[in-house]
């Protein structure tokens, strides 16, 4: 049984040395160090679980009984499982603090989310590792698995709003609707830049700095329309206008061209572009479009390219039409039906009809 036992013994410091030596020397020459920290937390658990072999062969040698025999083999197996355990853990974390360096690899974890994701692995290696440990034993656990979803059950409906908040900021995370800067419009009316982006809630920043922190729940559910989103963040303006009737609409075009390339809040690609898009009641509908560099310039793009378009048109001569009403006052003659052609007005201000009497 000596022996044995010193032969595993050597077997494993042997695998163990060539781990740490050979192979760790072959991980050094790479670029990144995660092979060598998954190399460093790998080595115990092969060595005791080498170890545990060995004395599990030489324990059946023995002649304990079968039933001393077989608890001697259960508690060393127990000891290997708690050495893998502690080894998940530890390589658990150093794959997760991997992704959340790299975000473009997998952008839901984050350095913001990595503390959930750290410690839903942990919980998930410790039952995992107990479930083991307890089957090993010859343990029942129909029981504590109907206690537990008992539990599940409970914690679920005390907790279901947290929960939903929960699972909605992960999806978030995972699918990327929106970003941290992004400007969004909700289908409940707000809008504002996208400042932080928590497991909970999701916070924007107006345009009048109020900080709006909406439910994850209820940003999971919303319309969300996403301006920064796109190819580009740039962002496309409307300007529209109309003219008078009558007037030249290639020199209005030129004109209104002619006012964005001017401004500087507007980018020179995509270039600006003007249409046409309708006749209406009294003007010629034009639209000018162009962009700006994000979403956030646009009211005060709109505001330049207004001014500067009332002051073009007024220094051209082009007429911007607005509605007009003329009304006419129309005497009815003497004698005409339904005019009061048989009443007169007395010197009081009071009406006397053909026969004499007062109305």
């Amino acid at each position: 049984m000596v022996t044995l036992v010193a032969l595993f013994l050597v077997l494993a410091s042997l695998l163990s040395w060539f781990l740490k030596r050979v192979v760790a020397s072959w991980f050094r020459k790479t670029e990144t160090k995660l092979d060598d920290h998954l190399l460093s937390a790998l080595t115990p658990p092969i060595y005791t679980t080498v170890l545990a072999f060995g004395l599990r062969v030489a324990v059946t040698r023995l002649e304990l009984g079968a039933e001393s025999t077989e608890r001697i083999a259960d508690l060393l197996t127990t000891v290997a499982v708690i050495v893998w355990m502690v080894a998940a853990i530890r390589i658990g974390s150093l794959l997760l603090g991997s992704l959340a360096d790299r975000a473009d690899a997998l952008s839901f974890v984050s350095r913001k989310t990595l503390p959930l994701f750290d410690n839903l692995s942990k919980v998930v290696v410790v039952l995992l590792s107990a479930y083991v440990i307890l089957n090993v034993w010859g343990q029942d656990i129909t029981g504590l698995l109907a206690a537990g979803g008992i539990a599940g059950i409970a914690l679920g409906f005390a907790a279901r709003d947290t929960l939903a908040n929960l699972f909605a900021g992960i999806f978030i995370f995972a699918d990327s609707p929106y970003q941290i800067g992004d400007f969004i419009n909700l289908d409940t009316g707000e809008r504002g830049r996208v400042t932080e982006i928590g497991i909970r809630s999701t916070r924007l920043l107006t345009r009048d700095d109020v900080e709006i922190t909406i439910p994850n729940a209820v940003m999971g559910n919303a319309k969300i329309i996403n301006e920064t989103g796109g190819p580009h963040p740039k962002f496309r303006l409307r300007i529209a206008v109309g003219v008078a009737y009558g007037s030249d609409v290639d020199h209005v075009e030129r004109v209104l061209l002619d006012v964005a390339h001017q401004e500087e809040l507007v980018c020179a690609e995509p270039e600006a572009r003007v249409r046409l898009r309708g006749f209406g009641a009294s003007s010629l509908d034009f639209e000018l479009l162009c962009w700006v560099d994000e979403p956030v310039l646009r009211g005060r793009a709109m505001h330049e390219l207004h001014r500067a378009v009332y002051k073009r048109f007024q220094a051209e001569g082009i007429e911007i039409p607005y509605a007009k009403q003329d009304v006419y006052l129309r005497q009815m003659p003497v004698g005409t039906a339904g005019a009061d052609d048989d009443r007169q007005r007395r010197p009081d201000g009071a009406w006397r009809g053909s026969d004499g009497a007062s109305g």
